[in-house]
């Protein structure tokens, strides 16, 4: 990362929360793990292109005011590098959630959760190809203890639970929105030296944008969204906080700590959909709640510690 990174400067001038990348980072699992809950409960009730262009066009408007003096002094910087803001903007933004919203629509929540393991190997993977950057020991270890630790949480610590789960053309589209994201968030690593603010508030603008046409034919194909309250509500919060915040926190905790050592924390979103399930929905905790948290909090601190520099 620059040392001209304003997001460095902001870290090194006393704003303590920005230098904190595993703490902001398990805020964007909380806040995922929200999206994932009301994406679910908004199946049916709002179409998925209309729910992801409302989500980024209203997260664009919130942060709008705040990033507009760093938008006018980093647009050289944007210009410059124009194609892959763009790129970031459609697969980070556009392509990831609309097909996310869209997957909800025909799988289950369990599925979901299952395959979101898998987002670690897949940013793994594309870190190899992109960058060149091969998983350490200790982060593939690390990777694995988590994964196990998910899959007991996910099956109440029985293996045989694996046979009733079927899969659809809805995990085909996760599937496919999982490898989207794991590219856009090793290419991230690649973005301009610009403020966070500018960062966010172009990606939201262009990806918002990249929706016009497919929103235009589900205007067409498909009912429109009503405006009632639990649909506002849940507009709300996908704009304000897996979007506006999830995001801002992201970014920064993958330029600080890199894409293969954060990765991990994706273990860390079904950890906090069962907890919310626990809260919300009256479910007890049990023993396999309390190894399963402690497996993936255990793979998360290996695989995203610092490897040791040689010599």
């Amino acid at each position: 990362m620059s040392v001209s990174d304003p997001a460095s400067r902001a870290a090194r001038s006393g704003h303590w929360l920005v230098n904190q990348p595993y703490l902001l980072l398990s805020f964007t699992a909380l806040c995922w793990a929200g999206n994932a809950i009301v994406g679910r409960l908004a199946a049916g009730q709002i179409p998925p292109v209309t729910l992801s262009f409302l989500r980024w066009g209203l997260a664009f408007l919130i942060i709008l005011p705040f990033a507009w003096k760093h938008l006018v002094a980093d647009w050289p910087a944007i210009r410059a590098k124009l194609g892959i803001m763009v790129l970031l903007s459609f697969t980070g933004i556009a392509a990831f959630n609309t097909a996310q919203y869209l997957a909800l629509e025909y799988t289950q929540a369990l599925n979901t959760l299952l395959l979101q393991s898998a987002a670690p190997l897949i940013i793994a993977v594309w870190s190899l190809i992109l960058l060149g950057v091969r998983l350490t020991l200790a982060q593939a270890f690390g990777v694995v203890l988590s994964m196990i630790g998910v899959l007991a949480i996910l099956l109440h610590g029985d293996l045989t639970r694996l046979r009733g789960i079927e899969f659809n053309r809805g995990d085909v589209i996760f599937v496919s929105a999982l490898v989207v994201f794991g590219f856009y968030s090793v290419m991230t690593l690649k973005r301009p030296a610009i403020h966070s603010l500018s960062f966010v508030a172009f990606t939201f603008g262009c990806g918002a944008a990249c929706l016009i046409p497919l929103l235009i034919w589900e205007l067409l194909a498909r009912p429109v969204m009503a405006l009632n309250v639990p649909n506002l509500l849940s507009l709300f919060y996908v704009a304000v906080f897996p979007s506006t915040l999830a995001y801002l926190c992201f970014n920064r905790g993958i330029q600080m700590i890199g894409a293969n050592r954060a990765a991990p924390f994706f273990h860390v979103v079904p950890v906090f959909g069962s907890v919310m399930a626990i809260t919300f929905l009256g479910e007890h905790p049990q023993a396999f709640h309390v190894i399963g948290f402690a497996l993936v909090l255990s793979g998360v601190f290996v695989a995203s510690r610092r490897p040791a520099r040689a010599g």
